[in-house]
């Protein structure tokens, strides 16, 4: 992707301006829909029997406990998924952490379900077995194995662009993944340091805490083998995926529909979707699954705890000579934790000439873990600022100074040896040092002023775009990519810039997978870079039509036409200008001479 398809403020009309949030008013006056809001027609509701230990043998479900309470139409186990269906949907004969469902009760009203999953919850008979609640009792010689098999899930990799190759090695007890990266040699490089600082960092699991917990209704249609699915997920199409994969069947028998997202944060990617299908298929009707906010606590994918031990020296000038590290991901009951970006990020923020870094995902029986607002970044960030913070004060240095003369640049090796491709941060600490409020903070206003840098490489993803334009002046913007924190509204304002009308005239789609092109998922920084660059394209692609068009009308050469307030007009003579609602209309009209306008755009990660 080209930087030269950006589009800066200072040279637009609308980007970069304020405008009001596409879907604010509904909002905040109530009006949005969202997936608890569907109802369909003869729906089961469903809820989720969980595991109250995190390590034990599931010896009996006496489901007819449930299925006596009036209106529970049946108990789901694994054991009655049908043949070909992921095992992983629910526990088999053991459960692996506190929160992990054992079965599922669906009934015809909410109370019928919620009384059968309460009566039932109260009869499950466990038998409870060891478990490792810390990496360290994990990681020991005889521990209790987390699973037998382990294959990585890692949504947090997906995020970012930066990734590392695991080690190839027997592994110790528990450890999902290792990641080990040097340069030089650490030992020296401690032996040439004046100052040597060590410490360690904890960091505690963190739970996104959106407002909205998670929702999904699936509906099977038997004529067509197909099952649609209703939820709140930052990312539909790895829904898509995610849900074809766990029924054994191919993706286009699978159609979601994306809803209004109250919140996500990382944690809306995929996790009640499959289940929901599954239990939809089996019974034939719709499936309502929505978490309440203690199971969603319990069930939900958090970011991970993590213990890094750091140790740095740098010599009296302030030149960093070493930097060692060891993190230690608690990675829950299944891999996916992300240590690999996490130990990219914590030695790739300084030069130093001698590194070695080592990163470990440890199983434990705990909830398995998600994404969480730049995965960790947060973990690394806080230890290493930490740490230089703490060099910088025993080498009596101004902090920023200090992080000025270590800084990375662009072209600079990262851990993993590959160089930085574009990084700016030097720039932003330049403007820290040189900003009146830093240099005169030794004054004594009162205010406590402290530094720290924090980074995230953005994920980047292919994505697609198209739009379609209308017969009154007006254009559909039609993407994959779910609306969170304002994206729609980037995206209008980016086509409205590119057509050269009022963002009020465009109109954002975000349509199901069966109808829109492809976006990655709403997260890792990355939606408007890519989606956004789609729209421009694709924005360009019907502008391009558009002029073609008014050229043939006008009698003038396309590339003398401009589009101003709603006009297609020759530059430098205003008055010959046509509505650019009468040219769309000769390209949509019984016996039309011109196509109609239709504009695609489309990049590659």
């Amino acid at each position: 992707m080209s930087v030269e398809s950006r589009i800066t403020s200072r040279e637009s009309r609308v980007v970069g301006k304020p405008t009001k949030r596409i879907e604010g008013l509904e909002k905040v006056t109530g009006s949005a829909r969202y997936t608890e809001d569907l109802y369909l027609p003869g729906m089961l509701h469903a809820r989720l029997v969980l595991s109250p230990h995190p390590h034990a043998r599931v010896v009996a479900v006496p489901r007819e406990i449930a299925l006596a309470v009036p209106g529970v139409a049946a108990v789901v186990t694994e054991a009655d998924l049908p043949e070909g269906v992921s095992s992983q949907l629910l526990a088999d004969d053991e459960t692996r952490y506190t929160g992990q469902p054992v079965a599922a009760v669906l009934a015809e009203t909410e109370a019928a379900a919620v009384d059968g999953a309460d009566r039932l919850a109260a009869a499950v008979e466990y038998e409870v077995l060891p478990a490792v609640l810390t990496p360290a009792e994990a990681m020991r010689d005889g521990a209790p194995l987390v699973v037998e098999h382990m294959e990585e899930d890692n949504e947090a990799a997906a995020h970012a662009t930066v990734s590392a190759g695991t080690v190839k090695e027997t592994l110790p007890r528990n450890v999902a993944n290792r990641y080990h990266f040097t340069r030089g040699d650490i030992a020296q490089g401690v032996r040439e340091a004046d100052v040597v600082i060590e410490r360690t960092y904890t960091t505690g699991r963190l739970h996104q805490a959106y407002m909205e917990p998670h929702a999904t209704i699936a509906a099977p249609d038997p004529g067509t083998e197909t099952v649609t699915v209703y939820t709140s997920t930052q990312g539909q199409f790895y829904v898509r995926s995610e849900t074809a994969d766990a029924l054994g069947i191919p993706q286009h028998q699978v159609r979601v529909v994306p809803m209004t997202v109250g919140g996500g944060f990382g944690g809306k990617i995929v996790l009640l979707e499959p289940l929901a299908a599954a239990m939809a298929v089996m019974q034939r009707r719709p499936v309502r699954l929505v978490l309440t906010r203690r199971d969603d606590f319990l069930f939900g994918t958090p970011a991970p705890e993590c213990e890094i031990w750091l140790r740095t020296g740098a010599r009296r000038d302030g030149t960093l000579t070493a930097l060692q590290a060891r993190l230690v991901f608690d990675s829950g009951a299944s891999p996916g934790a992300p240590a690999s970006i996490a130990a990219m990020l914590l030695g790739g923020y300084y030069k130093t000439p001698h590194l070695d870094i080592e990163s470990m995902e440890v199983l434990t029986h705990k909830p398995p873990n998600g994404a969480y607002r730049a995965p960790g970044a947060p973990q690394a960030t806080f230890a290493v600022e930490s740490q230089m913070n703490d060099m910088a004060q025993q080498l009596g240095l101004d902090p920023v100074e200090f992080r000025l003369r270590n800084a990375s640049d662009t072209g600079d090796p990262m851990p993993n040896g590959r160089p930085w491709q574009k990084l700016g941060l030097r720039q932003v600490l330049q403007v820290l040092h040189d900003h009146p409020k830093w240099k005169d903070r030794v004054k004594g206003d009162g205010i406590g002023y402290g530094v720290a840098i924090g980074g995230w490489p953005g994920g980047v993803e292919s994505a697609a775009a198209c739009v379609r334009a209308n017969t009154d002046g007006t254009f559909h913007v039609i993407v994959g990519a779910v609306d969170i924190t304002g994206v729609a509204t980037s995206l209008r304002l980016i086509a409205a810039e590119v057509l050269g009308v009022d963002p009020s005239l465009i109109r954002v789609v975000t349509a199901d997978t069966d109808h829109a092109p492809y976006a990655g998922m709403s997260g890792g920084s990355k939606t408007t870079y890519t989606v956004g660059t789609a729209v421009k394209l694709a924005a360009e692609d019907a502008r391009k039509q558009v002029l073609t068009i008014a050229a043939s009308e006008m009698e003038a050469r396309a590339e003398d036409l401009e589009i101003v307030d709603g006009f297609v007009r020759v530059k430098g003579t205003p008055q010959r200008a046509l509505p650019l609602g009468e040219i769309l209309k000769k390209s949509m009209a019984f016996g039309a001479r011109y196509a109609p306008v239709f504009g695609n755009g489309s990049i590659p990660s």
